[in-house]
């Protein structure tokens, strides 16, 4: 069970500010489908750059707001109500899971697309139950807070342990990867997200696809082991989605962006979770940049991108290390 610092029962403290970062899936293999009509799954997902902060104040209740949004025009726009919200429903089950007498109110600036792909919705639940064992001044074991994650969403536990993870089952299973440095200048990973504009319902995805459009495991096994190495070369090569094919067949301009980012020269293209998120693997950052400016002018500027970095080695956490 948790234990809580009764001093941050009684008190105030100060506001609490934190990045609740995107996540993209290297590869992402659907194997099943479960009795309960969940899927399993088996995924190397890692952090990125892109982020929203979450702002966590002292309240009597439990609430979201949005300060600012910078999503991508044209469409998903429309932002959950705070009680459907997922931020909301975390610090709602922190709060049942250690006996807290007061709340929290969740100010959001967004920035990852809604519908994306990309776990914004997950990355900010995190954010906030890593946020809030600061805040309420709460320890909890790693593996409490994590099977507290997985009731949230498949991506959440992945998200709470950070750095580049092996994702299994419904998202309860996670391992950390170690992933090497690549040989760019500055030893980091580049890729260009890019957006079409528009949401993708993963329920839908998951309803449409084929079980039979997954990866045979030396693909896996390779993939993995260039990641592992830092083999850029390799790792575009290895990059595996069993949920793209569907994703495609439904979206044309997702296909479109996938096509457009192997025409300018990616190392590897691939779908990021349930869509409609790209990303494009680059060779170092001016690879990355140029790209994006490439890829927006051959679609007439009618996506959103973005430049970013894998975090293979995760952010601190607000409370620092989970405890053990």
């Amino acid at each position: 069970m948790g234990v809580i610092n009764p001093r941050a029962m009684f008190t105030d403290s100060e506001s609490l500010e934190l990045a609740a970062h995107a996540k993209i899936n290297l590869t992402l293999e659907v194997l099943g489908k479960r009795d309960d009509g969940y899927h399993d799954l088996r995924s190397v997902l890692v952090p990125v750059s892109l982020h929203d902060t979450i702002v966590l104040e002292p309240a009597d209740t439990i609430e979201t707001v949005f300060d600012e949004v910078d999503l991508p025009p044209g469409g998903c726009l429309d932002l959950p109500e705070s009680d459907a919200n997922l931020t909301t429903r975390a610090a709602r089950a922190l709060k049942e899971a250690i006996g807290y007498p007061r709340g929290v109110r969740i100010r959001i600036r967004k920035r990852i697309p809604l519908g994306g792909g990309l776990g914004g919705g997950s990355a900010d639940a995190a954010a906030v139950l890593r946020g809030l064992m600061e805040l309420w001044g709460v320890s909890l074991p790693e593996a409490e807070l994590l099977a507290l994650g997985a009731k949230l969403g498949c991506d959440v536990p992945a998200l709470l342990l950070g750095g580049a993870v092996l994702m299994e089952g419904v998202g309860d299973r996670v391992s950390r990867l170690e992933l090497g440095c690549p040989e760019t200048p500055d030893g980091k990973w580049w890729l260009v997200i890019v957006n079409p504009g528009f949401c993708v319902s993963t329920a839908d995805v998951y309803a449409r696809h084929d079980l039979s459009l997954t990866s045979e495991p030396p693909l896996y096994i390779n993939a993995v082991s260039a990641l592992k190495e830092g083999d850029l070369v390799s790792a575009g090569q290895g990059l595996f989605n069993s949920l793209q094919a569907t994703v495609l067949r439904k979206y044309p301009l997702v296909g479109m962006i996938v096509d457009q980012l192997d025409q300018v020269g990616t190392l590897g293209a691939l779908v990021s979770g349930s869509g409609a998120s790209v990303f494009g693997l680059a060779r170092d950052e001016s690879h990355a940049e140029a790209m994006a400016v490439k890829v927006k002018q051959e679609l007439d500027g009618a996506v959103w991108t973005r430049i970013v970095t894998l975090l293979p080695d995760g952010v601190m956490a607000a409370h620092g290390p989970l405890t053990p």
